[in-house]
């Protein structure tokens, strides 16, 4: 470290906030823990859009034991809670960040409710087609016949969820939904919608998540000596944040 550079958890940061609780629901953990192993950054990082965002959260660095079961835990306990809304029989990782997350959730929701879940497949694709050994480009459960829920972190632009729906139907299973970890909430270049709320109109589904921007927000409004993250945060929100629907 540079003489001069102040550490992000030095005294002025209160990191006793940041260690996730049992009273903490699965939400307030990955958040908490996200920000405490560098996952969720904040500063200055320019996006593929060529917005200027004041956070990035880099999922691929959920790559530690302990930090992949959170993920999976987080991914599981969403799905748990949507039991009633989401019936499904595999679960599809798309190529590369998906395919870790589909592994360890399928893993969890066996080790949660194995009475439900013990027969659950999962399955991921490659790439590009294999010609020899195994072949083709579905590795893990078959989907025809199956319906088939979508794992993956984040939608940015929509491309690889439409590739993902386009290779179920292909290998003839239905697809009924998508999960993402993050919701950045933000409008979708000149749309005023999000990447989310498009592809839920376009293939009328839902896409749920674990976190959303909105939530990062309040959790770090409770931490001292976030004031200037927060207020970039804040700003940013106000200038490409999608609009609440209205209220009936």
């Amino acid at each position: 470290m540079d003489a001069g550079e102040v550490p992000k958890n030095s005294s002025t940061v209160d990191d006793s906030k940041l260690i996730a609780t049992s009273s903490d629901d699965y939400s307030s953990r990955l958040i908490k823990s996200s920000i405490s192993h560098g996952i969720l950054k904040f500063g200055t990082f320019e996006l593929k859009s060529g917005r200027i965002s004041p956070y990035f959260y880099n999922s691929g660095l959920f790559n530690t034991g302990y930090l992949l079961n959170l993920l999976g835990l987080s991914y599981a306990s969403k799905i748990i809670e949507l039991k009633d809304e989401l019936e499904f029989d595999v679960i599809f990782g798309p190529a590369y960040k998906g395919i870790p997350i589909a592994s360890i959730t399928a893993a969890e929701l066996n080790r949660l409710d194995p009475i439900k879940y013990h027969a659950l497949g999962f399955s991921f694709d490659r790439k590009e087609a294999k010609s020899h050994g195994e072949g083709g480009t579905i590795i893990g459960s078959p989907l025809k016949g199956k319906r088939v829920l979508i794992v993956d972190d984040v939608i940015t632009a929509g491309t690889a969820i439409r590739h993902s729906i386009k290779t179920i139907h292909d290998h003839g299973g239905v697809f009924v939904g998508v999960l993402v970890n993050l919701d950045r909430q933000e409008k979708s270049g000149d749309s005023l919608r999000s990447a989310i709320q498009i592809v839920e109109a376009e293939f009328n589904t839902k896409v749920h998540s674990i976190i959303k921007l909105d939530q990062i927000i309040t959790l770090v409004h409770s931490i001292d000596g976030y004031q200037n993250e927060l207020l970039q945060m804040q700003n940013y929100r106000d200038q490409w944040g999608i609009k609440p629907p209205p209220q009936n």
